[in-house]
């Protein structure tokens, strides 16, 4: 098993890595014998999986709290059932939430938690590469409205972070690439070795080879959590971690959450962006080649031609990360790493989306 650590002082968290089953040693030890227990999970996880996992809690009251699978669950109406639930079995700040599944229940469960009684305790069991990779790891926690993604939310660790690649073989290929694309991500974030990973084993990686599975789990959490550590609040660094989210969301966004995986459509974020980049002179024509190449070798789509920029407008400047009236955009160097600025030209973005 492979141990990682993300965040600092008292919210400092272990992130533990398998490709066997759950360590049921690690999973009780965060939770006191006595705690009340809500597993939240979605309709798309086995049930084999949840009553396994509800056998390995030894607390006697453990509860389970099923939403639907899909970007639209992570919703005010589903957020306010999950309070009830908590309010009708009488939890308490001893208690705690267990987020079974991906980053859909991550996050509702997580903001759940964050939010209740002013903040109890959860834990991150991800079942999807997307949230193994990603969004467990990192304290991000929120629900969606209408006019964008994750607008209403709050940066709240878990206690622990456990992640099993056993539950990747039940993934749809959909699924799976997703996950792909966010592990895309990091490797150009600033991780040279996840890049050199990517780009000598593509075919291990499409045949879900567990040895290679590990191994980019591991180089991803390693870069995210040594960013999340450095800025717990997006204040500064963790900015990066946003690279191709910007015009990702919007495309989720414009498509009403249904035509594309979220790992899908940060994936022609990334190529839009990068795009971007070369016209702003900030890669050359052969990088930007290279990183769509990378992108195709683990059977991901780069093409973004279905979306236009005037469609896409609005919800880019709906994003998280206009300051001020202005855009900051999360754009990749000469040295593959992705860098924020708020400097660039508006007629670069609109010929990248026309290239």
């Amino acid at each position: 098993m492979i141990e990682l650590y993300a965040g600092k002082g008292t919210s400092k968290y272990k992130i533990c890595i398998t490709n066997k089953a759950l360590p049921k040693n690690e999973l009780n030890k965060v939770i006191d014998k006595k705690a009340k227990v809500l597993i939240v999970t979605d309709s798309g996880l086995p049930n084999a999986y949840v009553r396994a996992l509800k056998q390995s809690i030894k607390n006697s009251n453990v509860y389970v709290h099923i939403i639907n699978k899909g970007e639209k669950a992570k919703s005010f109406k589903n957020y306010q059932q999950i309070l009830k639930k908590l309010i009708d079995l009488e939890f308490s700040r001893t208690d705690l939430i267990v987020a079974f599944g991906g980053g859909v229940v991550g996050d509702i469960a997580g903001f759940s938690a964050a939010t209740f009684l002013r903040g109890i305790d959860y834990i991150q069991i991800p079942t999807t590469l997307l949230s193994q990779v990603d969004s467990s790891v990192g304290g991000k926690t929120a629900i969606n409205v209408p006019q964008g993604k994750n607008l209403v939310g709050a940066f709240y660790n878990p206690k622990l972070v456990l992640i099993s690649t056993t539950y990747l073989k039940t993934l749809s290929e959909k699924e799976y690439k997703s996950g792909l694309g966010e592990v895309i991500k990091y490797a150009f974030i600033d991780n040279q070795k996840l890049r050199s990973l990517i780009e000598n084993n593509s075919q291990k990686i499409i045949n879900r080879e567990n040895k290679i599975l590990i191994k980019i789990i591991e180089e991803s959490i390693k870069t995210k959590s040594k960013i999340v550590t450095k800025d717990e609040k997006e204040s500064g660094i963790r900015a990066i971690l946003n690279f191709g989210h910007t015009f990702g969301h919007a495309i989720e966004a414009f498509t009403g959450y249904k035509k594309l995986s979220h790992g899908a459509a940060i994936t022609l974020g990334m190529v839009i962006a990068s795009k971007v980049s070369f016209f702003e002179g900030h890669v050359k024509d052969y990088q930007l080649e290279n990183i769509i190449n990378l992108i195709n070798s683990i059977g991901l789509d780069s093409d973004h031609s279905n979306y236009k920029y005037s469609a896409l407008k609005k919800y880019i400047m709906n994003d998280k990360k206009v300051a001020d009236g202005k855009l900051n955009l999360i754009m990749i160097n000469k040295n593959y790493k992705a860098f924020k600025t708020n400097k660039f030209q508006v007629s670069n973005i609109k010929k990248a989306f026309n290239v």
